[in-house]
């Protein structure tokens, strides 16, 4: 029994994860997602499972907080994954330098990748100061290989093979000593977690308790944390999935949520979606509130220009021109102030928005008040609030009722 958690703000690995363990996969972030949640997660994981395995993000102690950080936090062994390619000492000096960087990181070893073979692997293994660090060698193979495009990795429903190259992967690993390992020899990097704080002070109040809220989840529109839909039914509100690329009509609800995604994958589809573009404009036109992050915001303006400079008109219920680039244009974490509480979570996008709408409010980065220069906007039209910002909703429960139309009542 794995279970499987991604430290940061990724939403695409997760489905990697997801199909190979057969569980959902929920984020750790220390500051995202916080000290507690992660706690929790980590204590209610480790009660059912055999093996708990958390992906870093980026490098190793790449970002604030990194990677690294949650490993200290909670006592979990680095196992390092090096591209091992076009080198031979210089992986030993990357395994001494990755576990001495900073003090105090638990370490579990190094297992190199992309090896050209038997010889290139024993020169390797040789480099290394430590031989018990050694856990193996994965083969060059392009079997091996996740598609990938500007946002991340492919997501895996929509790769044919996924788990084909995932039992390539499988296979390969079984050829290692790290793979060879029973469950009695991985107890060597056995973790203790202290026991999650009392279920009553992370409970929330089912503040949405009778809502229907529409969730738009397909491929266009497919950034959607496991956790944000426990969050959403934990406040006691009813979820009713809806796909605008089939151009499935609105659900009868109290407020829509269009999640970020790949809308200028999809944008031609997007647009001949009459039936979704026609419910939306009438639960709009009814007041009823939109919550709209980033891909689903794009969806909502009149035109997409594509990097190579085509436009394709969008569904038209806000006024704007998206314009994608081939460039990033914003990442990092981020945090949204409303009337009921902060909400955290980060940005991530390769597009800009040219609009009328003037901002209601900004985003900023942590522990810094919000700016007209810097922070994504949060635009308002009626009942649509609309954001390039990426909500965690654990974070701030009250503050997730009041974008779905509801202000929470102070106790």
């Amino acid at each position: 029994r794995v279970r499987v958690f991604k430290c940061g703000p990724d939403f695409l690995d997760p489905y990697w994860h997801s199909l190979a363990s057969g569980a959902p996969v929920y984020q750790l972030d220390l500051w995202m997602t916080g000290e507690a949640d992660c706690r929790a997660r980590l204590s209610a994981a480790a009660l059912g499972a055999d093996l708990i395995i958390v992906e870093g993000v980026m490098g190793l102690f790449d970002g604030a907080p990194s990677a690294a950080d949650l490993a200290r936090r909670f006592g979990l062994h680095v196992l390092a994954v090096v591209d091992a390619s076009a080198m031979a000492g210089t992986f030993g000096a990357l395994a001494f330098g990755l576990q001495h960087y900073q003090s105090g990181l638990p370490w579990a070893g190094v297992l190199a990748n992309r090896v050209a073979g038997a010889g290139h692997a024993e020169m390797l293994r040789q480099s290394l100061n430590q031989p018990h660090d050694w856990l193996g060698a994965m083969l060059h193979n392009p079997a091996l290989v996740l598609p990938e495009r500007h946002l991340g990795l492919t997501v895996a429903s929509e790769v044919p093979d996924a788990l084909a190259r995932l039992d390539a992967a499988a296979d390969a690993l079984a050829q290692t000593p790290l793979g060879q390992m029973t469950l009695a020899d991985l107890q060597r990097w056995n973790t203790e977690f202290a026991p999650a704080a009392d279920a009553s002070t992370l409970a929330v109040p089912k503040l949405l308790q009778g809502k229907v809220i529409a969730v738009a989840r397909d491929a266009a529109f497919c950034f959607i944390y496991a956790a944000n839909l426990d969050c959403l039914q934990a406040l006691g509100a009813e979820l009713r999935f809806f796909s605008p690329l089939a151009n499935a009509a609105v659900p009868d609800c109290d407020a829509v949520w269009l999640p970020g995604g790949y809308p200028e994958l999809h944008a031609g589809a997007i647009a001949a979606a009459t039936h979704t573009r026609n419910s939306l404009a009438r639960h709009i036109a009814a007041g009823r509130p939109v919550w709209a992050e980033c891909g689903g915001m794009m969806a909502l303006l009149e035109t997409l220009v594509a990097v190579d400079g085509q436009q394709q008109p969008q569904w038209g219920l806000l006024p704007g021109v998206v314009t994608m680039h081939a460039r990033l244009a914003a990442l990092g974490l981020q945090q949204l102030a409303l009337q009921s509480g902060t909400l955290r979570g980060h940005t991530f996008h390769f597009s800009t928005t040219a609009t009328t709408m003037s901002a209601a409010t900004r985003t900023a980065p942590p522990d810094t008040p919000p700016s007209p220069a810097a922070g994504e906007s949060l635009w308002q039209h009626g009942p649509v609030r609309a954001s390039y910002f990426h909500a965690w909703f654990p974070s701030a429960p009250a503050a997730v009722v009041e974008l779905f139309g509801a202000v929470a009542q102070a106790a």
